[in-house]
């Protein structure tokens, strides 16, 4: 599959992921929590979370978390080489099947997600990041599904570098809009507050994207993507 656009959707599926419903409301009480205050005050009365030196902190924590995770199902994916083909079947209809249940929810079980309660004064850069690996490890559940079509993707590249390598796109994807967020703390309550009722079409555009995906893995055809990436290349040019 073209690098580029193995890159392109490993980004995209963590963008997706920050505005998912179970994560974008919850940021700013996040940020707080990292911030080790409730709400920092500036002179002109606005509400700002504490450094963005630990929102970056936090960010690798989670960030490792999914890295380790690519590298095991990479590893596994190289121990069953011989049946490869059935991989690919199994590993396209789980990602069909949560693709629907984005849509759908008819799945209640793929809803529970494991939250880590941690009251925490912050705990500087080091606590950040423990904070960002309980986030990656007990929220998986909740972007679980598009985390997943990414790892799939991952574990059939060829190896644990191109794994590790999907994994921080996928990573910087979640994470970058984290380190926005804290940056510009009062803009981004203005514009998740907009961005909330559009939350069910991009639920839906998750789910048609993984769909897709799905298919593609299951039936072997995934370099249809990079096939219709080069045509659209090739016209553009």
């Amino acid at each position: 599959m073209d690098n580029n656009l193995s890159v392109f959707l490993a980004f995209g599926a963590g963008l997706l992921s920050f505005f998912s419903p179970c994560v974008l409301p919850l940021i700013p009480s996040w940020l707080c929590v990292i911030g080790g205050s409730p709400m920092t005050t500036t002179n002109d009365n606005e509400q700002r979370p504490k450094p963005v030196a630990r929102t970056i902190s936090f960010v690798s924590g989670f960030s490792v978390v999914f890295i380790i995770l690519s590298i095991i199902l990479s590893v596994t994916f190289n121990l069953l080489g011989s049946v490869f083909k059935y991989i690919n079947i199994v590993s396209g209809l789980i990602v069909i099947i949560l693709g629907l249940n984005i849509i759908f929810n008819f799945i209640s079980i793929l809803n529970f997600e494991k939250r880590f309660h941690i009251k925490t004064n912050g705990g500087g850069i080091i606590g950040a990041f423990l904070l960002g690996c309980a986030f990656g490890a007990g929220w998986t559940p909740c972007i679980g599904p598009v985390l997943t079509s990414i790892m799939f993707l991952a574990a059939q590249s060829g190896g644990i570098p191109s794994a590790v390598l999907y994994l921080i796109i996928f990573s910087l994807g979640l994470g970058l809009p984290f380190i926005l967020a804290a940056l510009f703390f009062d803009r981004f309550l203005k514009v998740s507050a907009k961005l909330r009722k559009y939350m069910p079409v991009i639920q839906r555009i998750s789910g048609i994207l993984l769909i897709i995906i799905g298919i593609l893995i299951m039936i072997g055809q995934y370099q249809v993507l990079s096939q219709l990436a080069a045509r659209l290349q090739t016209v553009s040019l």
